[in-house]
């Protein structure tokens, strides 16, 4: 029988969770380098490298991979034989307790983004509190944790669905995947659950997410079962969708499928499908009475050097002199550095600048041939103008473009994924560009932040308004003022080459 501290597991927690918000599973870099050097889309390869030198930048700064700093969702596994040194606090209490001194951690402070009364006033708990708690009870005298952060834009992208017994799971999941875009910041992995019921799919689907990555040692021994076989048929068929990094097409989407499955009713077939994004984090440790987990840090040198340089025909431009006449030349695709003041804003940001504007009154800021950032970074330490600021998937502010490009004179906009048609065409209605930063590499387009601070919405924390000033500030034009999409073709061109490639291995084996 362990008697196990309520402080350790508390302490272990707290350890985990900045361990995470700035190491990647090691397992998972290397699945990122094996897609790097064997990517063929320049797009997608610059998209990957970007991630990868950010990994390594966080790692060495201990500062957050992604400014989405994710909401907490841990898996305990309590042995039968344990006994806790107090009952004052049950297992949430203690995870909240834990993830609490995590987010508030003076030296490496991350991002809250829990909002309570979710529909209604949605308000910052201010710590990142309440976490997600599965407990399981199972034989033994330890206690085993599974822990991540959850980032909210591919965890935005889950998919249920309750399938006929015959339907083909392969068959949905590609159908579905490309409907999902690009909010979920590929390349990434895919937990699929299946059986149960409806809510255990969902469990099973996330937890399998916790597993290491190794798709590859199953594509050199083969299937041993059904499961195996269909996490091969998957990973197999989603890539060579061509969706590729960030959604701009290209070779690798997912580096992996991961498959808990458990039995279900004979009328049903419920299938949950949640993809983790590139800044994939999550550790597991045992307790056993002995004290804290001890988590060693993985080595900098088993990181890949990898260096990412602008091409040639790089645009560099000073934000504060463009006009629309300007923004016209620029081509889907391109890679342009922004210097100067932009502003930032999110979805509470404009939902109130919307309430203002039906309301007659004047905004606070003045948007004018402005570019607004979709970002909620996280708060500075020492000498950073900002935190870690990388973008927030620009879809959600779909419902907002129209009304910030007809009457606030803004001139463009910065995010991540992809834009909806009515927005790409507000888009080329009013000569505007969307230009995308790349997701999963917050910290390193946070040293492009000079200078940073809150001109409106204080109350709203992260999701205040921010005045950034920039220097060159990576982007591309991913959709230009005559409305073409870099979302759309990229991965319709991909999908092409890869299917032509496809056939001529074929017509070539034969």
């Amino acid at each position: 029988m362990a008697i196990i501290k309520q402080q350790d597991l508390i302490e272990s927690v707290a350890d985990a969770l900045q361990y995470i918000s700035y190491y990647h599973p090691l397992d998972f870099i290397q699945a990122l380098e094996k897609a790097y050097n064997k990517e063929e889309s320049q797009a997608a390869k610059d998209a990957i490298a970007q991630i990868l030198i950010n990994s390594r930048m966080s790692a060495h700064g201990k500062r957050p991979i992604c400014q989405d700093t994710g909401i907490v969702t841990c898996f305990v596994k309590v042995g039968m034989a344990v006994q806790w040194d107090s009952t004052d606090m049950t297992v949430q209490e203690m995870i909240d307790e834990g993830t609490r001194r995590a987010y508030l951690n003076p030296d490496n402070p991350l991002r809250a983004s829990i909002v309570a009364d979710p529909a209604g006033k949605r308000i910052n708990t201010k710590d990142n509190t309440p976490s997600v708690v599965h407990i399981d009870m199972v034989a033994g005298d330890q206690i085993e944790v599974m822990i991540a952060a959850k980032g909210g834009g591919s965890e935005n992208k889950a998919k249920m669905a309750m399938l006929n017994p015959s339907d083909s799971i392969a068959d949905w999941v590609v159908k579905t995947l490309p409907t999902m875009g690009a909010g979920w910041c590929p390349p990434g992995m895919l937990g699929i659950g299946i059986g149960g019921t409806a809510e255990k799919a969902g469990v099973l689907a996330k937890e399998s997410l916790m597993e290491p990555v190794n798709i590859q040692e199953l594509i050199d021994r083969g299937p041993e079962n059904a499961e195996e076989a269909l996490r091969l048929e998957i990973f197999e068929r989603v890539n060579k969708l061509g969706i590729g990094a960030q959604g701009l097409g290209g070779l690798t989407t997912v580096v992996d499928i991961k498959i808990n499955s458990v039995p279900t009713h004979a009328a049903s077939k419920p299938v949950v499908m949640i993809p983790n994004c590139a800044a994939t984090r999550h550790v597991h440790f045992h307790l056993d009475g002995s004290g804290p987990a001890d988590l060693t840090p993985p080595k900098l040198e088993d990181w890949p050097e990898i260096t990412w340089e602008v091409g040639e025909n790089v645009r560099r431009v000073n934000v504060d002199e463009l006009s629309k006449a300007d923004i016209s030349s620029w081509k889907t695709g391109e890679t342009v550095l922004l210097s100067g003041t932009i502003l930032t804003g999110r979805d509470a940001a404009h939902k109130r600048i919307q309430e203002m504007l039906a309301a007659g009154e004047s905004l606070p800021v003045d948007f004018t041939d402005k570019f607004i950032y979709y970002v909620g970074p996280v708060d500075a330490i020492g000498d950073e103008a900002v935190g870690p600021a990388g973008p927030t998937t620009a879809t959600r502010m779909d419902k907002f473009t129209e009304m910030m490009l007809s009457k606030t004179g803004l001139l463009g906009t910065i995010g991540k994924a992809e834009r909806g048609p009515a927005t790409v065409e507000s888009i080329k209605n009013h000569k505007s560009v969307y230009l995308m930063a790349v997701g999963g590499a917050a910290y390193l387009v946070s040293k492009a932040i000079k200078k940073a601070k809150v001109v409106a919405f204080e109350d709203m924390g992260m999701e205040a308004i921010y005045e950034f000033v920039v220097e060159d500030m990576p982007v591309t034009v991913a959709v230009d003022s005559l409305g073409e999409s870099a979302h759309v073709t990229g991965p319709a061109i991909w999908q092409a080459k890869i299917e032509e490639l496809d056939s001529k291995l074929s017509t070539s084996s034969n």
